[in-house]
């Protein structure tokens, strides 16, 4: 991201607040306060069990690797977007597409000469992969993104060649999983309701929608309509602990939001979404709001 300017800044927490301000920020915290109790009367976990799709051949330094890739409609689907605007994004090298995926645990298995080999399941939401199977770029794509997350995961390092089985769906046995219970987005149009800009007078940059949702107990995204821009050039980005502030180049936009979450800004990550005009920002989560 050459054109944007992500910055960790100190947010001072004892600036001075009105009575609407006090009034906006009492708000997210009761509304903070109900999604930890949605989230605390809902398993953290559920079980599934993936159905098979196709099995690739790769190995390690410990021997041969398979790779069951399957699918379950409890996972949920990446974001609707075409392959063009897909091959954009890449090409830019920017972070605003995520193909959701399980990653099971390794099992060992006997390949077709009765040899051991190690076999791993990873799945996929179901209508994601009848895409997948029309597309050799979304499938070598799905396929790159399992190795380097089983790599990450498990602390492997996997031959970058592989290949599909044939007529073999599968290696071994496909065991149920755990993952985590889906929730529904309890955070909608925040900008809208409580964002600092909405207390101030209308002259001056415009203040830009802002959608905001827990894509994940532990992922908060966020999309920012920009579309008076046609790139990231000028924009100025800054994510404290529980803030965001966006500026636009020429003060066409400026966007001061309060977060009543403790997010990790380190690790968060922005992308500007050309044909959408929008940036797209990932803040991975700290903890909830005590």
């Amino acid at each position: 991201m050459t054109d944007l300017n992500l910055l960790v800044p100190e947010v001072n927490e004892a600036e001075a607040m009105g009575p609407e301000a006090a009034r906006f920020q009492e708000l997210l915290l009761q509304a903070s306060k109900e999604l930890q109790q949605a989230q605390t009367s809902r398993p953290e976990s559920t079980q599934i069990q993936p159905q098979p799709g196709f099995c690739i051949k790769t190995n390690s330094s410990e021997g041969k690797v398979f790779i069951n890739i399957c699918h379950s409609p409890s996972i949920p689907p990446p974001a609707d977007m075409t392959e063009d605007e897909l091959l954009q994004m890449l090409e830019e090298d920017q972070a605003g597409f995520r193909i959701p995926m399980s990653l099971g645990e390794p099992h060992a298995e006997l390949d077709a000469k009765g040899q051991g080999c190690t076999a791993y399941d990873v799945a996929v939401n179901s209508n994601f992969y009848l895409r997948m199977q029309n597309s050799d770029f979304l499938r070598e794509l799905v396929i790159t993104i399992a190795r380097e997350g089983l790599e990450d995961k498990y602390s492997l390092q996997l031959n970058p060649e592989w290949r599909i089985l044939k007529n073999r769906p599968f290696m071994g046995s496909i065991s149920q999983q755990n993952i985590r219970s889906r929730q529904r987005p309890p955070i909608q149009e925040l900008g809208n309701l409580y964002t600092a800009d909405s207390l101030r007078p209308e002259a001056g940059p415009e203040k830009p929608h802002l959608n905001l949702w827990l894509e994940a107990p532990d992922l908060l995204l966020a999309e920012i309509d920009l579309p008076k821009l046609d790139g990231a050039l000028g924009l100025s980005l800054e994510i404290g602990e529980n803030h965001l502030v966006m500026g636009g180049p020429q003060q066409l936009y400026h966007l001061d939001a309060y977060i009543p979450l403790r997010i990790n800004s380190d690790e968060s990550k922005a992308a500007f979404h050309r044909k959408r005009r929008q940036l797209m920002v990932a803040m991975p989560l700290l903890s909830m709001p005590s």
